[in-house]
């Protein structure tokens, strides 16, 4: 028996938006799936890798917008934007902010022939080409837009492989890529100094998971952590604005709150007291799509990245199609996997506002809220495939639940007079 304890009098601080999403459910130039982020209240959505593999895409990469490098940036003409707009202007009228990646999709065919990875010919043009996006999305510039997009990052993983060997995402050195962020991170504060300016979309701490937990780990795990280590090292040497550091995690949730401890730490160490830590890809379910299991695990993921102290998250991702990663769509009905409602049971606890103690006994986790109107929820997590029974303690009896369950038709509330027994991977949503 597992007992949880709320009390709330006593607020925590405000609720951190953990629901955001990588790639929306783009089809082609179509966004009539966008009003299921709208739905779930989703407050971010990183278009990195959109539009397709090998050549498909013409969404945000900078290889598209500005297509031949011999340009000149300051010329509007230069640019080919159609397609960016119409992904960010779905988004932006769906209440989700774009949280932009400037750089490259990953290339997962580059042992057939490199295309966008390597390092810019000209770190400062590169610049300058960025803040073409920029002022394209958020001054009206060439076209233009006011999107109010507050977050720009620079690259994606170019840590993803020891250099020369397998890297499908920067050919270069770990030095050419911190020489990149010198250049485009101080030129784009200066030009913007109200943005937030950041990186790199670290691939993760899974060196420090492992050794946590006592297993082995590769030379490419270790290399990740090198890259962190020696990133910070410049990054502070060097003044290097930072606004945020982004990362990446696909081990479970208890294996990446140790990654985001281990993060919070050497980033305080580093003198980075103050940045915050955002992890814009995640996904521990590629195994289990579209059940039970997968819906707890990105609740469970949710509630422990919260209480590690993460900023905000971004799931990879929403697509909807065949891609294993895409975890939020049936690709054969079009219509939402329970994992969708877990997002969807978060942004209750969001909207509420404000966090308040709440203490679950393992195999449970557990996070509640209340709200300026009198509202008061509670998120609940079976982690295990173990029924659970339930006992509640110093709270109100709860007045409804709505349940994550497999299927298509979910969090619908029913009354409840008290707890009760968790199905295996169960995630409740309760209201007192």
């Amino acid at each position: 028996m597992a007992k949880l304890h709320i009390d709330f009098d006593r607020a925590l601080g405000r609720v951190h938006p953990m629901h955001g999403v990588g790639q929306p459910p783009l089809t082609g130039i179509d966004n009539r799936m966008f009003h299921y982020l709208k739905e779930a209240g989703v407050p971010y959505s990183r278009p990195h890798d959109a539009g397709g593999d090998f050549g498909g895409g013409v969404y945000c990469d900078i290889s598209c917008v500005f297509p031949d490098f011999s340009r000149d940036p300051a010329d509007p003409d230069a640019y080919c934007f159609e397609f960016t707009d119409n992904l960010l202007a779905g988004l932006v009228e769906n209440g989700v902010e774009p949280f932009y990646r400037l750089g490259e999709a990953i290339e997962n065919h580059q042992r057939l022939r490199r295309y966008t990875t390597n390092p810019p010919a000209d770190y400062d043009k590169w610049a300058r080409v960025c803040e073409g996006v920029i002022r394209h999305v958020n001054e009206g510039w060439a076209n233009g837009h006011h999107f109010g997009i507050r977050y720009f990052e620079i690259w994606n993983e170019p840590d993803n492989d020891i250099p020369n060997r397998d890297n499908q995402m920067w050919s270069g050195s770990m030095e050419d890529y911190f020489r990149l962020y010198d250049v485009a991170s101080k030129y784009l504060k200066a030009r913007f100094p109200k943005l937030q300016i950041g990186g790199y979309a670290a691939c993760g701490f899974y060196a420090e998971a492992n050794r946590l937990a006592g297993r082995s780990f590769s030379d490419r795990e270790q290399y990740f952590d090198d890259f962190f280590h020696a990133f910070l090292k410049f990054a502070g040497e060097n003044k290097c604005p930072l606004d945020f550091f982004s990362w990446h995690s696909y081990a479970s949730p208890a294996d990446t709150e140790n990654m985001a401890r281990y993060c919070r730490h050497h980033l305080d160490a580093a003198g980075f007291a103050n940045v915050p830590m955002i992890m814009n890809e995640w996904n521990p379910s590629i195994h289990c799509r579209g059940s039970a299991c997968a819906a707890a695990e990105a609740a469970e993921m949710f509630l422990r990245m919260h209480r590690a102290g993460v900023e905000a998250c971004m799931y990879y991702d929403a697509r909807y199609g065949v891609s294993v990663y895409g975890g939020l769509f049936n690709p054969l009905t079009a219509k939402p996997f329970s994992t969708y409602y877990s997002f969807v049971a978060f942004n209750a606890l969001y909207r509420a506002g404000t966090q308040v103690a709440c203490e679950a006994d393992a195999p449970l986790i557990a996070m509640a809220a209340k709200g300026e109107n009198g509202q008061r929820l509670a998120l609940i997590v079976n982690t295990t495939d173990e029924e659970t029974a339930l006992t509640l303690e110093g709270c109100p009896v709860p007045v409804r639940l709505s349940v994550v369950e497999d299927g298509e038709a979910c969090l619908k509330w029913r009354p409840l007079s008290d707890a009760g027994t968790m199905p295996p991977h169960a995630v409740w949503l309760m209201e007192f």
